[in-house]
């Protein structure tokens, strides 16, 4: 083949193979520029997916913590939606902060303005009403955990909404929900009232005194402390802060720091944290160490309460003895002293000394015993409640086990009477005469020494 053939030859297979390289360039590029195009497109659906996700799944602070505490405030403000923007939901809120307004306003001129935690409980109803019917404003607070049977909470809330007191369902760790009170309302007072209550419980579980009453208390006075003004705080501690002393009558100077169970090492605890936030913070605080409190409304976890109940349906009943043989003794304080005692410790506190979470000077700080300063034997508590009733109890007697309950306890008082004359007048058996009324009353049964009585009347 002649040269310049070969050569003519080569040069077309060269354009032919330039030209299909510039074709595969040109395909490339489209495919590259097509494949950009729906992932980009692609990238955008997903974004607007996971936008719209997001918007559906996600609700402001207040909403999410609401959602996430919902078995322990059902109806707390956050879960009302207040925060919402939806006409409805501000129609909720509006009505229901002209509510926690209402129950807050005093009704007398320099009335108080109580912040009343733990409100459905037995001593924070009492002390609720009482505040009440003299004229101040009163906001309460309250979980209704189930620690004990809820429907006597609930009665207690139909009960104070008779008394016009708004109780705010909610819990002491849900701080959003506590800032948002104080927002509402300048308290001029809060009366610390909720807590684990118990002393054998605790050891079941323990995990719930640490969560309240040590926990919920710092929670809440974190949020006092930053709140303008600073409410005085009058607080709850217990006579169970005395626990291995062996000094009687028990007084506020006697050593506390032996406590005989997690309960009462939880309040000795809450104690120092009260010193710790008047120390720095300036807040005036005032623990108050009640004494084996009864009466109507009271606490079915309390001897008295299921000892009666007990009795009236012909069931034992456990009586300690210590372990050396000796009767068991608590100095019983009927609930209407004790009301008493917390509100002559709310006129006589003094107003925190702090502003924007700083201290401006010294506060006042305070611990008092509020007791009955009359120790009774078990057994004698039994022995009233037989005559009352009616019926003979089954006694069972026992040495006392090792599960943090102490064998004696009686208060000295003259602390509180010099400065708020705190003064008990409610004996054992006058006390114990009307929680039996109020309890056959509350629970529809007809004593035995009635019914005796009225078959009686009937023959006759």
């Amino acid at each position: 083949m002649p040269l310049s053939a070969s050569s003519a030859d080569t040069s077309k297979t060269v354009k032919l193979e330039r030209y299909n390289s510039y074709l595969r360039k040109i395909h490339s590029t489209k495919v590259l520029k097509a494949s950009s195009k729906v992932l980009f497109r692609a990238t955008l659906l997903v974004a607007l997916v996971l936008v719209l996700v997001f918007a559906i799944n996600y609700h402001p602070l207040s909403d999410s913590h609401s959602a996430a505490s919902h078995h322990l405030h059902r109806r707390s403000f956050l879960s009302t939606g207040i925060f919402s923007s939806s006409s409805s939901s501000l129609g909720e809120g509006a009505a229901w902060e002209k509510r926690v307004r209402q129950s807050s306003t005093p009704k007398r001129p320099h009335g108080l303005s109580v912040l009343v935690t733990g409100a459905a409980g037995f001593v924070g109803s009492h002390c609720s009403i009482a505040l009440r019917k003299r004229g101040d404003g009163v906001l309460g607070f309250d979980n209704f955990n189930d620690y004990y049977d809820p429907s006597l909470k609930r009665a207690r809330q139909e009960l104070l909404e008779k008394n016009q007191v708004f109780i705010v369902e909610g819990d002491l760790n849900d701080g959003p929900l506590l800032r948002k009170l104080f927002d509402v309302v300048p308290f001029t007072h809060v009366l610390h009232l909720a807590a684990q209550a118990g002393v054998r419980y605790a050891m079941k579980n323990p995990q719930s005194y640490i969560s309240s009453n040590i926990a919920g208390l710092v929670n809440l006075l974190e949020v006092a402390k930053a709140a303008n003004p600073q409410p005085a705080i009058v607080w709850a501690s217990s006579s169970s802060v005395y626990g291995l002393n062996t000094e009687n009558p028990f007084s506020e100077e006697h050593r506390t720091d032996q406590p005989a169970s997690l309960y009462a090492a939880t309040k000795k605890a809450g104690e120092e944290i009260a010193h710790t936030y008047n120390h720095i913070y300036g807040l005036s605080l005032t623990g108050l160490r009640f004494f084996t409190v009864y009466g109507p409304w009271g606490r079915p976890d309390m001897a008295y309460f299921f000892f009666t109940k007990a009795i009236l349906h012909g069931k034992s009943i456990d009586i300690y003895r210590t372990q050396d043989n000796q009767e068991v003794a608590r100095d019983f304080t009927y609930i209407d002293d004790i009301v008493k005692g917390c509100v002559g410790a709310l006129d006589t506190a003094e107003k925190s000394t702090g502003s924007g979470g700083k201290k401006r000077g010294p506060a006042q700080l305070r611990v008092y015993n509020l007791g009955n300063t009359s120790p009774v034997p078990v057994g004698r508590l039994v022995s009233i409640l037989e005559g009352l009733l009616g019926s003979k109890a089954k006694k069972h007697l026992i040495k006392m086990p090792r599960n943090g309950d102490v064998p004696y306890t009686h208060a000295n008082v003259s602390l509180a009477y010099k400065d708020f004359g705190y003064k008990p007048t409610t004996d054992l058996a006058a006390g114990l005469r009307k929680f039996v009324k109020w309890y056959v009353g509350y629970y529809g049964i007809q004593p035995r020494l009635k019914r005796e009585n009225s078959h009686a009347d009937d023959s006759a």
